[in-house]
């Protein structure tokens, strides 16, 4: 493939994609933990993000959030004041739209397109190359990039201008930061009333109840297996994300204020780098009861 390009951040979800995108193209990777680098086979190691931006036409971000973003993109030394007129970010981290039409309305003055791309399907998905890629941005940048997202992910689609792939990544995240609270009060209930969790979950899996966060929580509660991908940390920030967003549009998010107040009550425990379905134990804590195991 004839784009060059330059993935930063090499965490759960951008080593992965990062390794796709080099069995195809000319990848240069930087991530501030220089050990990582070495993982992504056949890419060139970069000394700055500013370094490996330099003479490439697509820069790819995975990064820990929407301040981190704006630094790197907009900071002094930072991608904007090292790319050239004509090459692409493609943002892949879970960023504010706020800050994402901020971001692409100052790079469209240096000639810079930037495309806010978030992914969602967790570590799996990412090392399959099956992740959900939600983009916004002007619909010829998406058109040209389009290759490259499908390279990482399976279902991509333009959600809008700048910014609307950030809002349909909340949404993601609202949505699935409740399902794991029902979950868990769910499962919590049953066992305290004597129910076997294996058997409730073979009970309900296939009905309306069941979904991919009804079984990842699941097999995580019976194998009291908490080990992160996606963590209780990160799926608080993201809560945080859409209830600021929702305060911006003056949306009522009554349940998403209550599982973010549940995913803060979890980390606050101790349980911030686990796992999502972590926030079990706080039910299993108050009513001296073990889901599974």
């Amino acid at each position: 493939m004839s784009e060059r390009i330059a993935f930063i951040g090499l965490g759960v979800m951008g080593a992965p994609m990062a390794k796709h995108l080099a069995a195809k193209y000319d990848i240069t990777a930087f991530d501030v933990d220089k050990t990582k680098m070495g993982s992504i086979s056949g890419a060139r190691q970069a000394s700055s993000a500013a370094a490996a931006a330099r003479g490439v036409d697509i820069v790819c971000l995975s990064l820990p959030g929407s301040e981190v973003v704006r630094d790197v993109v907009l900071g002094k030394e930072g991608l904007k004041a090292a790319m050239s007129r004509g090459s692409v970010i493609i943002d892949h981290s879970t960023t504010s739209p706020t800050v994402s039409q901020e971001i692409a309305a100052s790079l469209e003055e240096s000639g810079i397109s930037f495309l806010d791309a978030p992914v969602s399907g967790g570590e799996k998905a990412a090392i399959d190359g099956t992740l959900s890629v939600m983009v916004g941005g002007k619909e010829e940048v998406f058109s040209r990039c389009l290759d490259v997202l499908k390279t990482v992910g399976t279902t991509v689609v333009r959600t809008g201008d700048s910014g609307m792939g950030g809002v349909a990544k909340l949404v993601s995240n609202l949505i699935v930061g409740i399902t794991f609270v029902a979950v868990a009060e769910g499962f919590a209930l049953g066992t305290k009333s004597g129910l076997d969790p294996k058997v409730l979950y073979e009970a309900i899996r296939n009905g309306w109840a069941g979904s991919k966060v009804l079984d990842v929580s699941a097999e995580a509660m019976l194998a009291r297996n908490f080990k992160p991908g996606g963590t209780v940390d990160i799926h608080w920030k993201d809560l945080g994300y859409a209830l600021t967003l929702a305060r911006e549009k003056d949306v009522p998010v009554p349940a998403a204020a209550l599982a973010h107040e549940i995913f803060k009550t979890a980390r606050a425990s101790g349980r911030g780098r686990l796992s999502q379905p972590a926030i079990v134990q706080l039910w299993e804590k108050l009513l001296d009861i073990q889901v599974g195991g």
